[in-house]
C-alpha cells in the first residue's frame, strides 16, 4: 500500500512542480507586488514596505477604473456572443458534410493559427482611416471615411470586430466536435415525428450541446478577459481610454510610463484573475445543477 503510494506521488510529482513553478510563484509574486510599495530601486534590491490594500484602493479610486472595467465587460461579452453564434452557425453549416467541406473548415482555422501580432497588424491596416481597406470598400457605396482606431467611438468596436475574427475558428472547432457526437438516431428520431429542422435544432440539437458550449464559452471568456496585445497593437487603449481594458491598463501602469507603478499593476492584474476565477465557479455551480437533474 505504501509503495503504490509513493509510486503515485512519482507521477503527480512533475505535474506539481510545473503547477507551483508555472502558475503557484508567479501568482505569489503577483500578489506580494500588489501589497507592496514597490519602485525600480526596491524591484530589483528589495525591501519594499508593506502597504496592504492601499494600491487597490488606489486603482478602484481611479477614473480610469470604471472605463476600464466597462470596456472589458463589454469587449468580453460582445466577442463572446459574436463568436459562439457565428461559430455555431459554421459548425451547423459543416456538419452536413458536403464535398469540399473539410477543406473550407480547414481554410477557416487560418485567423486561430496566425500569430497575434500578424492578425492584430493587419486588421490595423485594414481599419487605417487614409488607406484601408474597409474604408475603401465603403466608398464604394458611398459611406464617408470613417476613423476606426483613432476615433473614440469606432476604437473599441474596431477590436472587437478583429478579436471576434480571431475567436471565430476556436468555437467552430470545438462545437462541431460536439455536434459529431450528438447519435444520429436521436436526430432521426425527431424527423420521424415530424419536426422541422429548426424544431430539431431548437429542442433536441441545441439542449444536447449544452456541456460542449459550456465548456466553449468557459475558455473564450478567460482567454478574451486577458486579450491585451491585439488592443496595444491596434490602439493602445485609446484614444483617451476608449479602448482601455484592464489588461491594457494593467501593462500601462507597470511597463507603459516613465514611472512604473508595479504595484497598482498588480492589483489591477489580480482584480482580472479573481474576475476569471468566478466565471469558472459559475461553470462549476451550472454544471453541478445541470448533473443533478
Amino acid at each position: 500500500m505504501v509503495r503504490r503510494t509513493l509510486v503515485g506521488w512519482a507521477f503527480l510529482a512533475p505535474l506539481v512542480a510545473y503547477l507551483l513553478l508555472c502558475y503557484g510563484y508567479p501568482l505569489l509574486t503577483t500578489l506580494d507586488l500588489s501589497l507592496r510599495d514597490y519602485t525600480v530601486r526596491t524591484f530589483v534590491h528589495g525591501g519594499a514596505p508593506i502597504t496592504g490594500l492601499a494600491n487597490y484602493a488606489t486603482v478602484v479610486t481611479d477614473p480610469v477604473f470604471r472605463t476600464a472595467l466597462l470596456n472589458t465587460v463589454v469587449f468580453t461579452a460582445v466577442s463572446l456572443v459574436f463568436q459562439y453564434t457565428i461559430g455555431l452557425a459554421l459548425a451547423v453549416f459543416f456538419s452536413r458534410n458536403f464535398r469540399l467541406s473539410a477543406t473550407l473548415r480547414a481554410l477557416f482555422l487560418v485567423p486561430w493559427l496566425l500569430p497575434l501580432i500578424v492578425s492584430a497588424s493587419t486588421w490595423a491596416w485594414m481599419f487605417d482611416s487614409e488607406a484601408g481597406v474597409v474604408n475603401a470598400a465603403l466608398a464604394v457605396f458611398g459611406v464617408d471615411r470613417v476613423h476606426w482606431l483613432t476615433s473614440p467611438d469606432w476604437s473599441l468596436v474596431s477590436v472587437i470586430v478583429a478579436n471576434v475574427w480571431i475567436g471565430i475558428p476556436f468555437n467552430l472547432v470545438v462545437l462541431h466536435s460536439g455536434l459529431q457526437n450528438i447519435p444520429a438516431e436521436v436526430r432521426e428520431a425527431s424527423a420521424l415525428d415530424g419536426a422541422s429542422p429548426w424544431q430539431a435544432f431548437r429542442h433536441v440539437t441545441f439542449p444536447m450541446l449544452r456541456p460542449v458550449s459550456a465548456v466553449t464559452l468557459l475558455l473564450g471568456l478567460v482567454y478574451t478577459l486577458k486579450v491585451f496585445d491585439l488592443i496595444w497593437i491596434m490602439t493602445r487603449g485609446g484614444p483617451s481610454g476608449s479602448s482601455t481594458t484592464l489588461a491594457t491598463w494593467s501593462y500601462e501602469l507597470g511597463f507603459g510610463s516613465t514611472l512604473p507603478r508595479f504595484g497598482p499593476s498588480s492589483a489591477v492584474g489580480n482584480v482580472l484573475i479573481l474576475l476569471a476565477v468566478a466565471a469558472g465557479l459559475v461553470y462549476v455551480r451550472v454544471q453541478r445543477r445541470q448533473e443533478a437533474s
